[in-house]
């Protein structure tokens, strides 16, 4: 690998922008080919971007020698064969949220991590936040522990449409990619597993087939509880909101912010070197493929999470 890590990005949509973004403020990166869907939609990305290398198979990418690593940006059914492709190919990868929509297939991509020894790590934004990772801190320090998390996932997609608007390829989950970001959260901020898991699902939405509503209840080894209410039919403020409520104080994390309980803001901006969650995810797994170490939100950090999708999963089907 040279001075600088070489790139594939794949998914040229409205996430696959945001790492691109994200990407352009750190130093020793590049993106040097850019895979998309549609040829003429995913060149347009690429020449806004400078990126040299357009295609619309990953193989191709795969098989640049220039290449180091992959990020993954395509639709969740992709996530684990594309992971497994690429670390086949000899290039670490880095899998937007969800690992994978099935636990058989995310143990495989782990099995495959550890086979080949590769830098693998799966875009749990969360935990990268500065919101989250300020609550974080506290709870290492000793000064804050969590009693209950009560989060709210709250979009208002009634069709098959992406977060720019634009006709989707693939159907959204509320339990195997919104609910992931919860899950996975609960357990990292309380340092301890979960324990007890019940889910209940609303109606099945004729078309797109996936529940449209769906709550989730948690409970960690340690005592902490979560309540999570997910719902594709909200018509109002959209995205995720996680309340923290502790011994020795109350948080609201909106994505990059935080509130205390009484909506007072917190300044949250000393906390890393930048307020942008995608941005710092991405700096995890450079500096990881760097330093040949493990990265925050490596799949086999994350796979308890998708062990407990899967029994939620096994709840709703019976």
């Amino acid at each position: 690998m040279s001075n600088t890590i070489k790139v594939a990005l794949a998914g040229a949509g409205a996430f696959g922008i945001k790492h691109l973004d994200g990407i352009k403020l750190i130093e020793g990166v590049e993106v040097v080919s850019l895979v998309g869907r549609e040829f003429g939609k995913t060149k347009e990305v690429a020449d806004k971007y400078g990126i040299s290398h357009v295609t619309t198979e990953l193989a191709e990418s795969l098989a640049l020698p220039q290449v180091d690593a992959v990020i993954l940006c395509t639709p969740t059914q992709m996530h684990a064969a594309q992971a497994l492709q690429c670390m086949q190919a000899g290039k670490h990868v880095q899998v937007e949220i969800p690992l994978a929509d099935s636990l058989k297939d995310a143990q495989a991509v782990v099995a495959m991590q550890r086979q080949t020894g590769l830098v693998a790590m799966c875009g749990h934004t969360r935990r990268f936040n500065p919101s989250h990772q300020y609550v974080h801190r506290k709870i290492a320090a000793g000064e804050f522990h969590i009693q209950q998390m009560d989060v709210q996932t709250y979009f208002f997609r009634r069709s098959n449409m992406n977060a720019l608007g634009q006709p989707r390829s693939w159907t959204d989950h509320l339990l195997w990619h919104h609910a992931a970001h919860t899950v996975d959260l609960f357990a990292y901020q309380c340092g301890s597993a979960i324990v007890k898991a019940n889910a209940i699902q609303g109606t099945i939405h004729p078309t797109l087939g996936i529940a449209m509503d769906m709550s989730i209840q948690l409970k960690a080894a340690n005592g902490a509880i979560c309540t999570l209410s997910l719902s594709f039919n909200n018509d109002g403020p959209l995205g995720t909101f996680f309340r923290y409520i502790g011994d020795a104080a109350t948080y609201i994390a909106r994505y990059d912010d935080l509130y205390t309980g009484k909506d007072e803001k917190i300044d949250v901006s000393a906390v890393d070197v930048s307020m942008n969650g995608i941005e710092l995810q991405d700096r995890e797994f450079f500096a990881a493929i760097r330093g040949s170490r493990e990265p925050n939100a490596s799949v086999a950090q994350v796979l308890p999470c998708y062990e407990v999708l899967h029994q939620l999963e096994q709840q709703l089907e019976d």
